[in-house]
């Protein structure tokens, strides 16, 4: 029996759809296709209900499906068992801007000096089309401030990161500021609805702080360019902020009230023929010199307010 006809078969269980099967494993659908029919005549059953355009396993493919996962299984404890070469990892990671400005590009160098055979499709997106690229299997691995949710979704809290009003180191002068002292500038945050956006205005609203106006912005290059033009006052990760702060004249502002943290979430869905996505998150939790997490079901639907 091909294992590879297994492996096609139990993506396309997993993720509901040839297509996303097919891109998944980086071949076509028609070759897709064509190894789940090889893969029915040889164990002489069909194993998908192809009767209209709804995804349906029959009886035998239910059946068949969990055995796909032993096998798949079983090969990969064979080859850890007998030394089999590894196989060159090619990853495709997804990662919110906040991550990218903070650790992403030093792990990225790091990782490439230790292991050259390492190969990175990166993606930088908001926090809700992260979490449906991993649902969808776009995505081996992403990094947002939600967890995906849903069957063999798996996901790993990082450290939150400190989030920080950022001025311009010419205009704010003040070593310490009250929130109703920034309540003063036009204020800058990631989108609508996201955790920094409904976070600040809860902030202002608790300590009965009239709100500024706020701005949301997707991208953090576009608030670091206002901020320098004199437009407002910024919410950035701290992080970030510190690394810009080198040759931009941007300030982290001391307020009185801090920001809440911005939390982060590695998401990846659970893999027979593999652990590279689990192991990647160990690295990188490593390289960020924090201890590591356990993984975690992430089959409950995440909240209604999409996170940067």
């Amino acid at each position: 029996m091909n294992l590879r006809f297994v492996e096609a078969f139990y993506w396309v269980v997993q993720l509901k759809s040839v297509s996303r099967a097919a891109e998944k494993l980086f071949i076509t659908q028609s070759a897709m296709s064509s190894r789940i029919a090889a893969l029915e005549d040889e164990l002489g059953v069909l194993l998908l209900d192809r009767r209209d355009k709804q995804f349906r396993l029959t009886v035998a493919g239910m059946r068949f499906f969990s055995h796909s996962q032993r096998l798949l299984a079983l090969q990969r404890e064979i080859r850890g068992e007998m030394g089999a070469g590894a196989r060159k990892v090619s990853l495709r990671i997804g990662v919110i801007e906040s991550v990218l400005h903070s650790w992403l590009l030093e792990w990225v160098q790091h990782t490439r000096k230790a292991d050259p055979d390492f190969e990175l499709e990166l993606s930088v997106e908001t926090t809700p089309v992260l979490v449906d690229q991993v649902k969808r299997g776009a995505l081996d691995l992403a990094f947002a401030a939600l967890p995906s949710s849903g069957e063999s979704l798996r996901s790993r809290e990082l450290p939150a990161m400190e989030m920080a009003f950022v001025g311009h180191k010419d205009i704010h002068r003040k070593r310490r500021y009250t929130l109703a002292e920034l309540a003063a500038y036009d204020m800058l945050t990631f989108q609508r609805g996201s955790q920094p956006h409904v976070a600040l205005i809860d902030l202002f609203r608790e300590l009965g702080v009239e709100p500024p106006r706020i701005h949301t912005i997707s991208s953090i290059s576009a608030m670091v360019q206002l901020v320098e033009g004199g437009f407002g006052v910024a919410t950035l990760p701290l992080a970030a902020v510190q690394r810009l702060s080198d040759r931009l004249p941007l300030k982290p502002l001391t307020c009185d009230t801090p920001l809440p943290p911005l939390p982060v979430h590695a998401s990846y869905r659970e893999d027979p023929t593999s652990v590279v996505a689990s192991g990647v998150v160990d690295a990188i939790l490593d390289f960020i010199g924090a201890p590591r997490t356990p993984h975690k079901a992430a089959r409950k639907a995440p909240s209604k307010k999409s996170m940067k």
